[in-house]
């Protein structure tokens, strides 16, 4: 083992990343350049959906009916125009304000109740443990997507509840893998130590165990984003999620099912940008998972 492989081991003692240990980290993550392309993609992605009222775009639901199923490259329209003719590009664009939210909000959210949840039943062992994780493998035992189309279903359609009703569904899943997480570390000796020099169990929970459960929770959490687009939009696709005339990649989809043969692009450029996002999203979780965990990337 190298000197700077021994610098990013993990700190037993205070459980916190040295400097050499953030130093050795990113130029782990830099080196991976498949992550790089993603993470650069994905920030031009999310600039353009955060600054889409300044890029001085067509109104996303403004029609013209003289550019209906305008093919890509026509006059003013660089992507074409859907059934209605509205522009493609500015649809993708303000559609990516409410995807991205979508698959970034119950992200953080269910990461946030999972690792709460999932620590508490890892350090707190008995009743509480017994408590949480059965209540949560209840809610594991369904299929992730189905849970998420019924929870939608019986609530009112729209971006708060696909925010709810996939937010649900990820908890388990995130407090799974903390709760294992949260096991191991326990069990390691400076553990032992801290208690015996009297730290307290709240103490243990925010100085030693959160900041080696957090790792992996990041890199489990970058992963989900790309699942949790696809799964918010296929809840648009459904209609049991964002509603017209509100512009998200989902919703385009579905629209544009009805002119598949006649106007391919209407649905193709919505599928594309689905699948190239979800792709970014998992190659920067891969990058993060070696970048954050050294010995797996030396495995």
């Amino acid at each position: 083992m190298t000197a700077s492989e021994r610098a990013a081991e993990p700190s037993a003692a205070t459980g916190a990343p040295s400097f050499a240990q953030r130093y050795w980290r990113l130029s782990a993550f830099m080196r991976d350049r498949a992550a790089v392309v993603a993470a650069l993609f994905l920030l031009v992605v999310a600039a353009a959906a955060i600054l889409a009222p300044l890029i001085g775009l067509y109104d996303p639901n403004d029609a013209d009916n003289a550019m209906r199923l305008a093919r890509p490259g026509a006059a003013g329209h660089i992507l074409g125009a859907d059934q209605q003719g509205r522009d493609m590009l500015a649809r993708l664009i303000w559609g990516g304000r409410v995807s991205l939210l979508i698959g970034v909000a119950p992200t953080l959210l269910a990461s946030a109740l999972g690792l709460i949840l999932g620590m508490l039943a890892g350090a707190i062992r008995g009743f509480v443990d017994q408590l949480i994780m059965r209540v949560l493998d209840v809610v594991f035992a369904f299929p992730l997507v189905l849970l998420a189309i019924a929870i939608s279903g019986v609530l009112t359609p729209g971006i708060r509840t696909e925010i709810i009703s996939i937010t649900i569904v990820l908890v388990p899943y995130v407090a799974r893998l903390v709760y294992t997480t949260t096991l191991g570390v326990i069990a390691m000796p400076f553990i032992e130590a801290a208690r015996a020099a009297g730290a307290s169990q709240a103490t243990l929970l925010a100085r030693y165990v959160l900041p080696n459960v957090l790792s992996p929770v990041i890199v489990y959490a970058t992963t989900l984003v790309g699942l949790i687009i696809v799964v918010g939009s296929g809840l648009s696709f459904l209609g049991l999620g964002v509603q017209p005339p509100t512009a998200d990649w989902g919703a385009m989809i579905a629209d544009g099912r009805v002119v598949l043969r006649r106007a391919a692009h209407v649905t193709v450029e919505p599928g594309l940008l689905i699948l190239t996002v979800s792709l970014a999203f998992n190659f920067l979780g891969d990058g993060l998972r070696d970048a954050l965990d050294p010995r797996a990337a030396r495995r």
